[in-house]
């Protein structure tokens, strides 16, 4: 077990003569090895609690792990908890008092809010800006990830502007129209998606933009027409909901419209997401409104089925509405990593931590951990990524899980394989995006209120909006659905976090 230098080493006196004159006969190779013991005890030992999703993940003698721990000049213990098992295994370590200096934390599950609220975790914000790395976090992406508006944990990051348009590249070529830049261009698609036979099979059967019961689009979407994400400030100052905005109501009626003629699917309000990408590959609809990442496997997936088709899919990011070009972020991270004060005690030792998680973001950090050790795990040939460890589960298990808790600030830094053309333009949409994202000023903001009625509140809304969007209700109905919606719990959540909103600002 490896030896933490926060311990102390008690010495074993013998009492026997002839051991001590023993003792000084190889005084010299004694004191050589005690100084390399104390080089080794020099090291601070990181203990680390996150994820593992394979039943064998890297054990301590790990070539991988043990590279890493050269690299960053530490000692690292590992806590693997089975994905599966984890927000248990959390909660229960969390009450046990015996805590690692690292936990991965998921999400803001009220166990982690709570000890956060009782103090049991650092405050890193104002530490950030003195670290390389660290100090190149998201701005948005840090205040996602915060509770109450203070940074209690490192996040892990995803793509923040990770959201855009799926298209059918040999639809656009078919029909005699390019990629649009525009709201009204993005509607000219649709319509002759529908109208204009792109699939040349001389039928009517075709039509604009696939939606499901999942409800994202329409989010995305109405952030072109320059309505809030979320929340928005109105013009008193307040912060008040996105669906009580001018801008989302003419995103209500731009969706009515094209309900109205056709250019979506009719049974949207009930189509399961999971059927949700079939319309696009098998030649009913042109477009979906989603993670871009979905046109990088829609475009291999056709491929793979039809190896004469070139380049079928093409995506973009967002088009130009009153505002300008918008787009909706995600939360721009996948948990995140705390560090306990019962562990980590003094500001020191918080500091070594700090150095060490900002190391990991360093190249070779990645590369160990998301590729394995070069000439064991993967090669380079002619600048590409050639993997040594395919098909052998022990050789993957070496460095499989250890980007668990790794963060990517501010970018990834691994190796990556080969990619596709439309892969290659996700990655630079993905850039552009977080430029123009709109953050939510409230993400960051825990409500009781929301906490008790969230689920009932958002129903109201998202029901209005169906059936303002298929006709069932008009803009007196969704009046009605708000005042519901206010009467409801809304009116006590406004309230709510327009204090928040101005503690977080104080």
């Amino acid at each position: 077990m490896k030896k933490s230098k926060r311990f102390s080493r008690k010495k074993v006196v013998t009492p026997i003569l002839s051991v001590m004159l023993l003792s000084a006969l190889v005084a010299c190779s004694s004191d050589e090895s005690s100084s390399e013991n104390e080089k080794e005890d020099s090291k601070p030992e990181i203990r680390i609690m996150t994820t593992a999703y394979t039943p064998d993940p890297p054990a301590e003698d790990s070539p991988a792990l043990l590279a890493l721990e050269e690299f960053t000049d530490t000692n690292i213990t590992m806590n693997w908890v089975l994905n599966s098992a984890y927000p248990d295994k959390l909660n229960i370590t969390m009450s046990s008092g015996d805590l690692p200096d690292v936990m991965m934390i998921p999400s803001k599950m009220p166990s982690f809010v709570s000890a956060v609220r009782d103090g049991a975790f650092w405050d890193l914000g104002p530490y950030l800006k003195d670290y390389p790395n660290l100090s190149q976090a998201n701005e948005i992406t840090l205040q996602n990830s915060a509770i109450d508006g203070k940074i209690y944990g490192i996040y892990r990051a995803r793509p923040l502007g990770r959201l855009g348009v799926t298209i059918r590249k040999d639809w656009l070529n078919s029909v005699g129209l390019e990629i649009p830049e525009t709201i009204d261009e993005f509607y000219e698609v649709l319509k002759a998606f529908k109208e204009n036979d792109p699939d040349g099979n001389g039928q009517d059967d075709t039509y604009g933009m696939v939606i499901s019961k999942y409800t994202g689009p329409f989010d995305i979407m109405q952030i072109w027409f320059g309505a809030p994400n979320k929340w928005g400030e109105a013009e008193d100052g307040t912060l008040q909901p996105d669906f009580m905005t001018e801008e989302y109501r003419n995103a209500l009626a731009f969706f009515k419209k094209l309900y109205d003629e056709e250019l979506i699917n009719e049974d949207f309000a009930v189509m399961d997401p999971q059927k949700w990408g079939d319309p696009l590959i098998n030649g009913e609809a042109g477009v979906i409104v989603d993670v871009l990442d979905r046109g990088r496997r829609a475009d291999e997936d056709m491929v793979k089925a039809n190896p004469d088709l070139t380049e079928p899919i093409d995506i973009f990011g967002a088009v130009e509405g009153p505002k300008g070009l918008r787009s909706l972020p995600t939360s721009g991270y996948s948990g995140m990593l705390a560090i306990p004060k019962s562990s980590v005690e003094t500001e020191e030792e918080l500091k070594q931590v700090l150095t060490f998680l900002d190391k990991l973001n360093e190249e070779e950090a990645q590369i160990l951990a998301y590729n394995g050790v070069e000439g064991r795990h993967f090669e380079l040939q002619d600048g590409n990524l050639v993997s040594l460890a395919e098909g052998n589960q022990a050789l993957i298990n070496e460095f499989t899980d250890i980007n668990q808790f790794l963060m990517g600030i501010p970018e990834d830094r691994f190796i990556k394989p080969p990619m596709s053309p439309v892969r290659e333009k996700e990655q630079v949409i993905l850039k552009e995006n977080e430029e123009i994202v709109v953050p939510n000023p409230a993400e960051s903001l825990l409500s009781e209120v929301y906490a008790q009625k969230g689920q009932q509140l958002d129903n109201i809304i998202n029901d209005a909006r169906i059936k303002f969007i298929v006709g069932q209700i008009d803009e007196a109905g969704f009046d009605e659905a708000i005042e519901l919606w206010r009467t409801t719990g809304g009116d006590d959540y406004i309230e709510e976090i327009n204090k928040l909103y101005n503690e977080s600002q104080e």
